[in-house]
């Protein structure tokens, strides 16, 4: 009896093994989701300095460029395989929140 008892105990354990380590800890979604606001934080800011009324496109362009630092540091804090489609849509995502910012500083409807 004791021995059927310590085998269901040892197979519950092994179930629970990839608690244990996660990829999704709970040190590294709350660094993930502070990186997103700085990045969000700085395109805000940047967009609004970007308010002369030129090109949208090339003051989008301007700001997700100038954001760069902030948005490699996202994409090495989520991206810890460093697979390249996941960088690149951060990247992207990035250029496409730059564009939504600079409408909103310059008052213009956003989609």
């Amino acid at each position: 009896m004791r021995t059927v008892v310590l085998v269901v105990a040892l197979l519950l354990l092994g179930a629970c093994e990839n608690t244990f380590f996660s990829s999704h800890d709970r040190w590294h979604t709350p660094r993930i989701s502070e990186a997103y606001e700085a990045r969000d934080a700085c395109l805000a800011r940047n967009a609004a300095a970007e308010n002369n009324g030129g090109d949208v496109m090339a003051a989008a362009r301007a700001v997700a460029q100038a954001c760069a630092s902030e948005t490699e540091k996202l994409v090495a804090i989520s991206n810890r395989e460093g697979d390249a489609k996941v960088a690149m849509n951060i990247r992207e995502d990035t250029r496409f929140r730059a564009m939504g910012y600079v409408l909103k500083a310059r008052g213009q409807p956003i989609f």
